[in-house]
């Protein structure tokens, strides 16, 4: 595994793959268990919860006594309704996702006071973290894919647009100015200014996931990434993506730049669209890194603020802040 020379801007501070807090099996309801145990078609023996990512949804693989091994998601539509419309939408997406496309299969779900999911279970691994060149490649290579399959997007799936769901990351821009006063006035007004243009460059006509990071990727043992965790794409950018997926890369030491000048999604666009979308993350993280630390998801406000530091990091670099 392969390592490059950039320096890494800090540690990433959440535990890899234990950073969510989840429903365990023994606490779902009892006619619940009994209606997924007949759609798995063999009595459950065990539950290995899913710890990764940072919601509090029931996500197990769950072992059955003939020997099989079925990935499910469940939220209560009552107890947790903000998840359970989340995994109602990726079944949605998942059901119209071409056989072409790098994800695990939806094989049934059910939507009713629970949304369950039952996804094609894959003998895989996340991505190793600190991130090594390989894996980043193998999810490059994946979403090259993606979006070679998902342009335009499948007929009858309506997406929002980029243009549209992104709008709301720009809200936080004063409170952000107020709060940094580390950080430059003219760099902050700068990239203030980079983000309020992202309408000029995240327009396209590809399926796009938006929330590529490790805890939504799987490495099968062939070595090919699979995209999981499709629970809100928009109709976007065919590179965005590819992009999205270097954040953590970059700061924890891969050389991206390297990395965007040999990948075929990256290496033709305007470098300037990667300074405006560098921005807008910024002001999305350093905003949504200040709020309130939800009980069910401990360290997601430290992997935004995170995120946030090492987009600043990369922009100021881009642009020659000092």
């Amino acid at each position: 595994m392969t390592r490059s020379s950039h320096t890494p801007l800090a540690p990433y501070p959440a535990p890899h793959g234990r950073t969510a807090r989840r429903l365990e099996w023994a606490f779902l309801p009892p006619n619940l268990r009994a209606w997924i145990e007949r759609k798995c078609g063999s009595p459950v023996v065990s539950a290995t919860s899913q710890t990764g990512g940072f919601t509090p949804g029931f996500a197990s693989v769950l072992l059955c006594e003939d020997g099989t091994r079925h990935f499910v998601k469940a939220a209560s539509v009552k107890a947790q309704r903000v998840f359970a419309d989340s995994y109602r939408e990726e079944a949605r997406k998942l059901a119209a996702l071409p056989s072409a496309v790098p994800a695990p299969r939806l094989l049934w779900h059910l939507d009713d006071d629970w949304v369950v999911l039952g996804i094609e279970h894959v003998a895989a691994r996340a991505p190793h973290r600190p991130w090594v060149r390989e894996d980043l490649d193998a999810v490059l290579d994946s979403l090259e894919e993606v979006a070679d399959t998902l342009t335009p997007p499948p007929d009858g799936l309506a997406l929002d647009s980029a243009v549209d769901d992104f709008a709301p990351l720009l809200e936080g821009w004063a409170d952000v100015r107020a709060r940094r006063r580390d950080l430059a006035p003219a760099h902050l007004e700068e990239a203030e200014a980079l983000a309020r243009r992202y309408a000029e460059v995240v327009g396209g006509d590809t399926l796009v996931h938006t929330d590529i990071r490790s805890d939504n990727v799987l490495i099968d043992p062939d070595g090919r990434a699979l995209v999981c965790d499709w629970n809100w794409p928009v109709r976007g950018a065919a590179w965005f993506d590819s992009f999205a997926a270097l954040i953590g890369p970059r700061g924890e030491g891969l050389d991206v730049d390297a990395v965007i000048a040999e990948r075929r999604l990256l290496r033709d666009v305007d470098p300037e669209a990667y300074d405006i979308n560098l921005a807008l993350y910024v002001g999305y993280f350093f905003t949504q890194a200040v709020l309130p630390v939800p009980p069910t998801s401990p360290h997601i406000r430290d992997h935004q603020r995170w995120q946030g530091e090492v987009c600043w990091d990369w922009l100021a670099e881009r642009r020659g802040w000092s």
